[in-house]
Order: C-alpha cells, then sequence, then structure tokens
C-alpha cells in the first residue's frame, strides 16, 4: 500500500493541507478523496511506500521462536 498525501483547494477556495489517504493506487486515492471534498482542486500530490508490517522470514522466525517455549508449570503448594 501506499501513502498519499495531498495539498488540495476546496469548493470554497480554501486551501488544506496533508491530506493522507492510504491506497493502492493514486486513482483510488483520488476517488476517495474527492469523496470526502466534492469539487476539490487538488495542488498537490506526494506518494510514500509504507513499510510491511511482517516480513515473511521474519514472522516464520518468531512462530519458531514461540513454538520453542516451554509452556508454564503448575506448582501446587499444600
Amino acid at each position: 500500500m501506499i501513502r498519499y498525501g495531498f495539498t488540495i483547494r476546496t469548493r470554497m477556495g480554501q486551501r488544506v493541507d496533508n491530506v493522507s489517504i492510504i491506497a493502492g493506487s493514486q486513482r483510488d486515492a483520488e476517488r476517495r478523496l474527492r469523496q470526502m471534498y466534492v469539487q476539490c482542486e487538488i495542488v498537490e500530490c506526494r506518494e510514500r511506500s509504507i513499510p510491511r508490517r511482517f516480513e515473511p522470514t521474519g514472522f516464520a522466525n518468531t512462530m519458531i521462536d514461540l513454538m520453542g517455549i516451554s509452556p508454564p508449570t503448575i506448582q501446587h503448594h499444600g
């Protein structure tokens, strides 16, 4: 996914900076933007990739680490 940052001018002429939308493409981001700000003018569009939260190898290593942890021991006091 990509984070798109827009600077727009509303239909009333007010400038709005830093409208941030996460979408799969710029076209999708602009469609969603125009649903929120009807008849706006896009002054600027910036895009930035969002890093994935789990890398496939990192996730597999984490699962292996979790499986290696022994279950808790229950002690009875009596």
